[in-house]
């Protein structure tokens, strides 16, 4: 195999693993999920003993007190509109749920000028974070609420906004209160239970996302990420629970443990909920559940909460709803930087990010600290690019000498072969010599398109002139066709090979990249072709150093 063969090969496997995931969603289509029985049993409470109640189900009615349709659709109640400087939420009374949640400071794909909803109530993409107890005897996430409707907004010199629900079951008074922060994304939700009556309460809270299935809207059909539930905890670590596993009841994530937190990711953003107390280590159990129609849950049971007769308890949690911003969201959690996908190269997409991020804050523009990295990148490999290219010169240098024994021998490859082999003794050259450097970079480069892809950091974040989000695609194809551009003049710069399928590839290549790049995120394609420029001037050089070096020496016999 010559260097020629490895060049395509190295190139069309890297071509395969940036569509590996649109693939996978092609050829394997998701499996009908069936609907969820109208009763299942939840998993035993660790370290706690008993068997705890059936989550509710939508459609079902738990004491007479939830107002639910009888097709199970949910049912819109009074509405607490929160208004922070980040963030506009909507708390609904039945359940106390959380069912709105738009981020204020980013947009949508799909339409650019309006405000990214992140949670949502919609017919077929309904998104909630809800709370409740089960046991029966304390408010569910089907329990109607006490709520003063209207709008709750964040004032000028204020730093927290508190929104407060109310409910009486079973004699238990239940005042549920969420705090909104100053610019965060943090919700704190602190549930008050007392128990009013002659008889003992008991119930274990637990606080779950429901979801629908299905992608985040807007997302390129060429680059998709993980999306859905993830478990994290000490002893399991960091666990994708894709939602037709959870379908085909196949989830082998932790579901006990003494810590950790459960999840809902997508591109950029993600919800959690997080303990509020990261020091506490008490028993909890994690759970995934499919609801039927493409609906699905994950959370987290908490020890159960035992009240005497006028006894008063208060549970607490912290909801983060909101992007995946690695500098900010690694401080909440042990391991909640993990939700930003870096793919299977995180230990070095990690480094790559955090120069990135260094270089933005010293030029303050992100596709200028993407040209700065990619040069920095080049740098370091320079050693081992100029003996790769050094390696090609020599091969193009040797061209003629090759087309004449392919002409010599025709069709005769074991002759041609014999030939080559000699050809390379006598001047010293590997065939391979360009291909281990290329191995070497492949990681590296894998790594960076990761970052790029995952930052969201980079979502909306202005280049210069048309580019004015680099997580989107060039709108006028302006940098893809000039990378086109750049990748043949690379290819006529490599040895040409004498077979001429191989050469057909070789210039097929840059217009099957120019293609696939012009659906990929601008930044990518910005550092892709700020490389093959630093390539193209590497290559020219050497190129020049070899052919005036073989003159000179020409010059020398005569």
């Amino acid at each position: 195999m010559d260097t020629q063969r490895i060049i395509a090969f190295i190139v069309f496997s890297f071509s395969l693993l940036l569509l590996w995931e649109s693939w996978q969603d092609y050829s394997n289509p998701k499996a009908a999920v069936e609907a969820a029985p109208s009763q299942a049993a939840a998993p035993a409470t660790p370290g706690v003993a008993g068997q705890p109640a059936a989550l509710p189900q939508p459609g079902q009615s738990l004491n007479g007190q939830a107002k639910v349709s009888t097709d199970g659709a949910i049912v819109k109640g009074a509405r607490a509109r929160i208004v922070t400087d980040v963030l506009i939420a909507e708390i609904d009374a039945n359940g106390g749920d959380l069912r709105e949640l738009v981020l204020t400071n980013y947009k949508q794909n799909d339409a650019a000028g309006s405000p990214l909803r992140l949670f949502e109530e919609r017919a077929g993409r309904n998104y909630f974070a809800q709370m409740g107890f089960i046991g029966g005897a304390l408010p569910t996430h089907k329990t109607v609420f006490e709520l003063v409707p209207g709008e709750y907004r964040l004032k000028d010199g204020e730093d927290q906004l508190k929104v407060s629900l109310r409910a009486v079951v079973n004699g238990a008074e239940v005042v549920r209160t969420y705090t909104f922060h100053r610019g965060g994304y943090v919700v704190d939700l602190d549930t008050r239970v007392k128990n009013a009556g002659s008889t003992a309460l008991e119930g274990f809270p637990y606080y779950q996302l429901q979801r629908h299935g299905q992608p985040p809207e807007g997302e390129s059909a060429f680059i998709q990420t993980f999306t859905g539930p993830v478990v994290y905890t000490d002893a399991g670590k960091f666990q994708k629970v894709p939602f037709d596993d959870i379908a085909k009841g196949k989830t082998e994530h932790a579901k006990e443990a003494k810590d950790g937190w459960v999840g809902l990711i997508q591109h950029h953003f993600f919800a959690a909920w997080l303990g509020k107390d990261p020091a506490d280590a008490s028993a909890r159990e994690f759970y995934t559940r499919s609801l039927g129609n493409d609906e699905f849950t994950a959370g987290v049971i908490q020890p159960a909460v035992k009240l005497a007769p006028g006894e008063e308890k208060t549970v607490s949690m912290r909801l983060y709803a909101g992007p995946q911003e690695l500098e900010k969201i690694k401080e909440l959690a042990t391991g909640l930087d993990l939700v930003v996908d870096y793919g299977w190269l995180t230990v070095l997409a990690y480094p790559l990010f955090v120069v990135l991020n260094w270089l933005n804050n010293l030029v303050h523009n992100w596709g200028t600290a993407i040209i700065l990295l990619t040069v920095l990148i080049k740098g370091a490999f320079y050693p081992l690019s100029a003996a790769s290219y050094k390696s090609m010169a020599k091969m193009r240098k040797l061209a003629p000498r090759l087309q004449s024994l392919k002409e010599r021998y025709g069709d005769d490859r074991q002759k041609m072969h014999e030939a080559m082999m000699k050809i390379y003794s006598e001047e010293k050259i590997n065939p391979l010599g360009g291909c281990l450097p290329i191995l070497v970079q492949i990681p590296v480069f894998i790594a960076l398109y990761w970052v790029l892809l995952g930052a969201v950091e980079l979502r909306q974040a202005p280049f210069a002139l048309w580019i004015t989000d680099l997580s989107e695609p060039d709108p006028f194809y302006v940098l893809p066709i000039v990378m086109a551009i750049t990748s043949f003049i690379q290819v006529k710069l490599s040895p040409a090979s004498p077979d001429p399928v191989q050469q057909k590839i070789m210039m097929a290549m840059p217009v099957i990249f120019s293609v696939m790049f012009l659906f990929f995120p601008a930044g990518l394609v910005l550092y892709w072709l700020v490389n093959n420029v630093l390539s193209i001037a590497q290559q020219w050089r050497i190129n020049k150093v070899i052919e005036a070096g073989g003159a000179a020496a020409n010059d020398s016999k005569h």
